[in-house]
C-alpha cells in the first residue's frame, strides 16, 4: 500500500479513460522538450568534472596524498550500485521530485520527506560551495574575495535559470566542452611529468610530521574520505529530476544515469592519477594547487587558459544546479508539501516554462550561503548525499514488491544484492564520520521530523501528496 498518488493504468484500450482536460486546479506539468542528449549535457554539466576536479579533489589530496585517486575509483564503483537504483527507480517514477517521489512510492510518505530534507540540504549547499572556488581560478586576471566571487556566481547561475530549459541545454554544452579540455590539458601535462609510476596510487602516503615528512594514509582514513567522493560524481542523478522534462523517459532516464557516471568518472579519475604521478613531491601534492602544478609544467600562459576554463566551469555548474534545484521545490509544492500560500508562490511557471519562484528561492539563499564556513559545508554535504543515497538503497530493495514488480521499467543486474552492499557499505561510510557534521544534519533531520509529524500527518489528505505524472 502506498500513499502515492499516480494514474491508474487501463486494463486494456477499450477501458483507457479518455484524454484528461485540463482544468484549473490540476497539478501543473513541466513541459517534455529535451532528448537524451541535451539531458546527457546537462546532467554531465551538474556533475561538472572540471570544477569538482579542481574545487572539491584538492581538499581530498590535502588529507588523502596520494590515496586520493584510490578513494574517488571506489567512490566511482559504489555509485554505479547507487546509478542502478536511480536508473530502476527513475524509469518507474518520472517526476521532477527525484529522489523524494522514488522513496515516497517505495517506502512511505515518511522516508519520502526525509529525502527530500537530505536531498534540499544537498542541492542548496553544492552549489555556493562550487561558486567559491571561482575566485581561485579567476586569480590571474582578477583579485577577487571568494565569498563575493562564489555570490556573483550564483546571482548570474540564478539569472539563467530562469531562461528557457532548451537554450540553457546548449548555453551548458559548449561551457561543458571548454572543461572537458581544461580537465584533459591537466591530465596530458601529468603523465608528461611523470615525478612517480603508477605505484605511487596505492602508496597511500601524504605530507606530514611522520618520519621524513610522511604520514601514513589509514583505511579509516579512506573510508571517512569516501563521503566526499560519493560527492565528486554525485550530479548524475539530475537525470531523474530532469525525467518530466526528458522524452520518452522510461529508455532516456537510465541511459542517462548510467552513460553520466561512466563519462564524469573517467574526466575526473584520469586528470587525478596523472596529478598524482606528476606533481614535484608529496608536499606539492597535499597542498592541491593544481593551477601552479600546471604552470610548473608548461607555462603562464597555459596555467591562465586552464584556470579559465575552469572558471567557466564552475560558473556552468551553477547554472545547471539551479535549474536541477528549482524543480525539486517546484515539485515539493505540486505535491503540496508547505503551506498555500507557498505552495502557490513556488508552482508559478514563468513566460519560458521555468519555475521562477523556485528559481529565486534556490539561487539567493545560495549566495547567502557563501559566506558560511567552507569545512562545515563539506562535511554536510558528505553527511546529506550518503544518507539520501541509503534511502535510495531502501526503496529500490522494495521496488518489486508489489505491482510495481510488473510495471514497465529498466531494471538492474543483480537485484536485490545491490541495494542490499549498498545499505551496508553507505551505512557504515556514515558511523565515520566527524560528530559534527552529523549532529548538523540530524538535528536538521529530527526538525524535518517533526515537522512532519505535527503539520503534514495531521493533514495527509491534503499534504504531501506525492504525485506522478502521466508520460
Amino acid at each position: 500500500m502506498t500513499d502515492t498518488l499516480r494514474p491508474p493504468t487501463p486494463a486494456s484500450a477499450a477501458d483507457a479513460p479518455p484524454a484528461p482536460v485540463a482544468v484549473p486546479g490540476d497539478p501543473q506539468k513541466l513541459k517534455r522538450s529535451i532528448g537524451v542528449v541535451g539531458g546527457t549535457l546537462l546532467t554531465l554539466s551538474c556533475v561538472t568534472p572540471a570544477s569538482t576536479l579542481f574545487v572539491v579533489v584538492p581538499d581530498l589530496f590535502s588529507s588523502l596524498g596520494t590515496a586520493t585517486a584510490l578513494t574517488i575509483a571506489i567512490g566511482s564503483l559504489l555509485c554505479v550500485g547507487v546509478a542502478f537504483c536511480y536508473s530502476e527507480l527513475g524509469t518507474l517514477i518520472p517526476s521532477a521530485g527525484g529522489e523524494y517521489a522514488m522513496v515516497s512510492t517505495m517506502a512511505g510518505r515518511l522516508a519520502g520527506w526525509l529525502v527530500f530534507v537530505l536531498s534540499l540540504l544537498v542541492v542548496m549547499i553544492v552549489p555556493p560551495v562550487i561558486a567559491m572556488g571561482t575566485a581561485d581560478y579567476l586569480a590571474p586576471v582578477l583579485d577577487l574575495d571568494p565569498a563575493y566571487a562564489g555570490a556573483g556566481v550564483m546571482i548570474l547561475a540564478t539569472l539563467a535559470g530562469l531562461l528557457d530549459l532548451r537554450a540553457n541545454a546548449w548555453i551548458t554544452g559548449i561551457f561543458l566542452v571548454l572543461e572537458v579540455i581544461a580537465a584533459g590539458v591537466v591530465a596530458v601535462l601529468g603523465f608528461a611529468h611523470a615525478e612517480r609510476g603508477a605505484g605511487s596510487l596505492v602508496d597511500l602516503s601524504v605530507a606530514g610530521s611522520g618520519p621524513g615528512g610522511v604520514d601514513t594514509v589509514t583505511a579509516m582514513l579512506i573510508v571517512s574520505g569516501l563521503a566526499i567522493a560519493l560527492f565528486v560524481t554525485q550530479g548524475f542523478s539530475t537525470a531523474v529530476y530532469l525525467s518530466e522534462e526528458l522524452e520518452n523517459p522510461r529508455r532516456n532516464v537510465a541511459r542517462t544515469v548510467l552513460a553520466t557516471l561512466a563519462i564524469s568518472s573517467v574526466i575526473i579519475l584520469v586528470p587525478v592519477i596523472a596529478i598524482t604521478m606528476g606533481a614535484k613531491s608529496l608536499t606539492a601534492l597535499t597542498e592541491g594547487d593544481i593551477s601552479a602544478m600546471v604552470t610548473a609544467w608548461s607555462n603562464s600562459a597555459v596555467g591562465t587558459f586552464v584556470s579559465l576554463c575552469v572558471a567557466l566551469a564552475i560558473i556552468n555548474a551553477g547554472i545547471v544546479m539551479v535549474i536541477q534545484n528549482s524543480r525539486v521545490l517546484f515539485a515539493s509544492a505540486r505535491d503540496k508539501a508547505w503551506p498555500a500560500p507557498v505552495n502557490k508562490a513556488l508552482s508559478k511557471l514563468g513566460a519560458s516554462g521555468a519555475p521562477w519562484v523556485a528559481t529565486l528561492l534556490v539561487g539567493v539563499p545560495g549566495a547567502l550561503l557563501c559566506f558560511v564556513n567552507l569545512d562545515t559545508l563539506y562535511g554536510v554535504t558528505g553527511v546529506s548525499v550518503t544518507g539520501m543515497y541509503l534511502l535510495v538503497a531502501v526503496a529500490a530493495l522494495l521496488a518489486r514488491r508489489g505491482g510495481h514488480g510488473h510495471r514497465s521499467a529498466w531494471r538492474m543486474p543483480l537485484w536485490p544484492a545491490v541495494p542490499v552492499v549498498l545499505i551496508a557499505v553507505l551505512a557504515y561510510v556514515l558511523s565515520r564520520q566527524e560528530l559534527s557534521y552529523l549532529g548538523w544534519t540530524g538535528g536538521i533531520v529530527v526538525a524535518a521530523t517533526l515537522y512532519f509529524v505535527l503539520y503534514l500527518r495531521p493533514r495527509r489528505e491534503t499534504r504531501w501528496l506525492v504525485s506522478v505524472p502521466e508520460e
